[in-house]
């Protein structure tokens, strides 16, 4: 069984630009204790600010109520009493020394000798204890250690080992180790104290982090530090999706983790965060369970070829097959076999050429547009528009707020409403709202609004907008292409609008 800190709360805080608030760390610290069933948590560095004690209070207050309490660790520093206070008041149980773990962070950052500076993380040990701490000490530079000054290491851990330190976690700090020197650094602090229990904790400077925290567990670690989404400072931290799926799959080992959580707790700590997922992340990226290529997926309808052991369901996801000019009939039939359409080999055909023929024109096309495109090659009827945009007039002035009016047609009669907005886009969007209201029609919510240019710079470059909605149980994107970024906005809303009708 591997066990996992997360330290998505400390560490992780520590990516640039990002900052959690107090509710933003509780709901955080409980999804991952509670859902996701992580085994400890590092939530806090101590004396960092007044709102990090509060944060911590907060979350310890909460475990204390949910027995929990024992899981939840602060980083502190050998410092005398200060940190041990700090940790005390915010009623924490766990803290998790920073002491140098190499010569050279001794005596060039500290410039103490190696005896000075045990005696200090002695003294703050034994303070701890004497206000019932648990505590596990922190190796910083221990990878940078063991390169260059390996007898200081040994010296640290040979004098350290009888002062009842629950974990020694070893750091890779700067992220400079590779899977090999790592496995080697492992097993020998593994085979040299087989008594005491060790931590890995890594950095994915060399991008690495991944492949040397399953170095360090094939060497024999069992316990693991990662954060959500490999939040971290410079390059992040070991992301937790990423070495779950090598743990279980690659390793055959098991943890306590819940994997039908992980994308939800992904999902939040990027709303929280504002670091955004690239879309090919493993595991939790936008792309990673879509199928672009036609004969991918003829091979998954023939005996799922083209399928691996990290199978979406497994995370709380679904697999699905993108249309473009890359596509061939076995993808149009997957779409159309998840809306429930069945069509004979020549109307595929037609469709098949429709929809390169618009991906040639860089047109995305999704599953809830492809009625649309069947409903016109068979040349039927219901393939016109209920919904049609008649005109619309933006006004945009300095120091007044936008105004937009729009007149559209709905089943052959025409509405006209006119509002203001917070932008141009919201303005429209409003206007239209106040005719679908007079109509005592549903609205339907906006969950998110992405804008992709492409490079270049050009101020004519195409917009490409996609608007992400819900309506009732269901969510669903419609997209817009144009010069300019509210006509593409409208264009994608005037997708969703006609979609809804078919709901």
């Amino acid at each position: 069984m591997i066990q996992i800190l997360d330290t998505t709360l400390r560490d992780g805080e520590q990516t640039s630009g990002v900052s959690f608030s107090k509710q933003e760390k509780l709901s955080i610290a409980q999804f991952l204790l509670k859902e996701l069933g992580v085994d400890r948590i590092e939530i806090a560095s101590a004396r960092v600010s007044e709102g990090e004690n509060e944060s911590a209070k907060a979350i310890t207050d909460w475990a204390k109520n949910n027995n929990l309490l024992d899981r939840i660790e602060v980083l502190g520093f050998v410092d005398g009493e200060e940190s041990v206070n700090w940790i005390k008041n915010a009623s924490c149980k766990v803290m998790n020394l920073l002491a140098k773990g190499s010569l050279k962070h001794t005596t060039q950052q500290l410039q103490k000798t190696p005896q000075k500076h045990i005696e200090d993380i002695i003294s703050v040990v034994r303070e701890a204890h004497k206000q019932g701490l648990i505590v596990n000490l922190y190796l910083e530079d221990w990878s940078n250690g063991m390169l260059l000054s390996k007898d200081y290491v040994f010296l640290l851990i040979d004098t350290l080992k009888n002062e009842n330190i629950n974990r020694f976690m070893l750091p890779d700090t700067l992220g400079i180790l590779t899977p090999f020197q790592t496995y080697d650094f492992c097993k020998e602090m593994l085979q040299r104290y087989p008594d005491l229990t060790f931590d890995f904790h890594a950095h994915n400077d060399y991008d690495l982090a991944v492949a040397n925290t399953m170095a360090a567990i094939n060497a024999g670690i069992k316990n693991i530090h990662t954060t959500i989404n490999g939040l971290g400072e410079r390059a992040g931290n070991t992301p937790l999706t990423s070495i779950l799926a090598v743990v279980h799959d690659q390793l055959q080992l098991k943890t306590n983790i819940c994997e039908k959580k992980i994308y939800k707790i992904s999902k939040i700590v990027e709303t929280y965060s504002g670091v955004r997922i690239p879309n090919n992340k493993p595991i939790i990226g936008d792309n990673v369970f879509t199928q672009c290529a036609g004969v991918h997926a003829d091979g998954d309808l023939k005996n799922e070829l083209y399928y691996n052991a990290l199978m979406p369901e497994r995370f709380g996801r679904t697999r699905e097959y993108a249309l473009g000019k890359m596509s061939g009939k076995a993808n149009i039939k997957k779409n159309l076999e998840s809306l429930g359409i069945n069509i004979d080999d020549d109307t595929m055909q037609k469709v098949t050429d429709r929809i390169i023929e618009l991906g040639d024109k860089k047109q995305l096309i999704t599953t809830e547009e492809l009625p649309y495109i069947v409903s016109d090659v068979l040349k039927q009827g219901n393939a016109e528009h209920r919904i049609k945009m008649i005109n619309y007039s933006l006004s945009l002035t300095q120091g007044l707020r936008p105004v937009a009016t729009v007149k559209i047609e709905i089943d052959g009669k025409e509405y006209e409403q006119t509002a203001c907005g917070d932008g141009q886009y919201n303005a429209f969007s409003k206007a239209v709202w106040k005719i679908y209201t007079s109509l005592h029609k549903n609205i339907p919510e906006l969950i998110d609004y992405a804008v992709t240019i492409p490079p270049g710079g050009q101020t004519d470059a195409l917009v490409h907008t996609t608007i992400t909605w819900k309506f009732g149980e269901k969510i669903f994107k419609t997209h817009g292409l144009d010069v300019d970024q509210t006509e593409a906005a409208i264009k994608a809303t005037m997708k969703m609008l006609n979609l809804l009708e078919e709901l």
